[in-house]
Formats: C-alpha cells, sequence, structure tokens
C-alpha cells in the first residue's frame, strides 16, 4: 500500500511539474512548428518536393524537439534530493525511472498527436501517409522517451559535457527513424513486417530502460 502511495504521489508531482512548467511544454511545441514553418517558407510551394521529404522534415523536427526534455528527466530531482527520498520510501529506482518515463511520454509526447496532423496540412502530404506517420510516432515516441531518459541519466555523470547527450539521442534514434519512414514509403505488404521491427525495438527499450537508468543514478548518488 505504501508503494501505491509513493507511486501515486510521483504522478501527481510529475503532473503539477508539467503544470508549473507549461511554458517549457509550449515552447518545445513551438519549436516544432516553427521548424515547419521554416521548412515551408523556405523550400516554396512545391508540392512534389514535400511529398518526397515532408515525412523526414516531421520525424526529423521530433527528434530535434526531443532532445529539448533531456533535461526534465532528472537532473532537478537529482539536485533536492527527491530522488533519493523517493526510494527511501519503498519505491525501487528502476520502479522510479518507470513512473517518470510514462509521465513524462503523457505529457511531452501526446501533445504532438494534435500538431502532427498540423504540420501534415501545412506539408501537403496525403491522409494515408497521415495515419501511418500517427501511427508510427505513437510506437516510436515511446522509444524516443527512453533515448532521453538515458541521455538524462547519463548526464548526472557527466555534468560538463551535457552536449554527449544530445549525439547519443540522435545516434540511438537513428533505427526509429528509418523504420518509421520506411513503413511510410514501403508497399502494404510489407508494412506488418516493419511494424513488427518498430514494436520489438520499443519492447528492447522499455524493458532495458529502468535497469540502465536505475544503475545510473545510483553510481551518481555514491558519487555526490
Amino acid at each position: 500500500m505504501q508503494i501505491i502511495n509513493s507511486i501515486t504521489a510521483l504522478f501527481y508531482k510529475e503532473y503539477k511539474i508539467a503544470y508549473k512548467n507549461l511554458y517549457d511544454i509550449l515552447t518545445i511545441i513551438l519549436f516544432f512548428l516553427l521548424g515547419i514553418f521554416i521548412f515551408v517558407f523556405s523550400i516554396g510551394p512545391n508540392e512534389e518536393i514535400f511529398q518526397q521529404i515532408g515525412i523526414g522534415i516531421i520525424w526529423t523536427l521530433l527528434l530535434l524537439s526531443n532532445n529539448l526534455s533531456i533535461k526534465r528527466f532528472y537532473q532537478n530531482d537529482f539536485k533536492d534530493g527527491n530522488l533519493h527520498l523517493l526510494h527511501m520510501s519503498g519505491m525501487s529506482y528502476e520502479l522510479i525511472v518507470l513512473v517518470k518515463l510514462i509521465t513524462n511520454w503523457f505529457f511531452l509526447q501526446i501533445p504532438f498527436f494534435i500538431f502532427i496532423p498540423i504540420a501534415c496540412l501545412m506539408l501537403n502530404i496525403q491522409n494515408d501517409n497521415i495515419y501511418l506517420i500517427l501511427l508510427t510516432f505513437l510506437i516510436g515516441s515511446p522509444i524516443l522517451t527512453s533515448i532521453a531518459s538515458i541521455s538524462g541519466s547519463l548526464n548526472l555523470l557527466n555534468n560538463r559535457n551535457i552536449e554527449i547527450a544530445s549525439i547519443i539521442v540522435m545516434l540511438l534514434s537513428i533505427p526509429v527513424i528509418i523504420f518509421s519512414f520506411g513503413i511510410i514509403k514501403a508497399p502494404p505488404e510489407l508494412i506488418k513486417p516493419q511494424l513488427s521491427f518498430l514494436i520489438g525495438i520499443l519492447l528492447l527499450f522499455v524493458s532495458i530502460t529502468p535497469w540502465i537508468c536505475a544503475a545510473c543514478i545510483k553510481i551518481a548518488i555514491r558519487n555526490s
């Protein structure tokens, strides 16, 4: 019962932080939309080019927007000692990471489901492709959140070169972008196999992220 109360308290705490830092979430979304505007105005009204590179533009900006959320994961809780206090309340570090994964995905990634169709309309992307983009983002966004979580936990061990975390996000996100883009461009008979690969990547990251992040948090607390 105590663990359930701790989990509930952590969810509520993350909700309050997200509401308090609503400006940061809006900034990430604004960055995504401004990126779309820049591409639209720089390329001009050329629908053929949009059909060829529009999907890549959306996924690239989603990846860059995800980079902006790395600092939201553990830095503040680590500095305030909240991670250690949550652990003392009966929650394992792995469970803390899992809860923060869910809350960060919900508050940071869910809003993009509203703005991705708007971006697709601006880039004149076909309706069938919009559905596939949303489907791949539904699967790929938890992967991006997991990668950001790993990068955020590694930052606890390396406060000097925080740019390394962004590089890690870029490298680990390459398979996600490859399969997401491939699913949209693939013929109908190859969509399901590639979706299966993407789901496999999701299950892999969901299974390893809590352990990796928990290990980094333990080392950081031990060295602090």
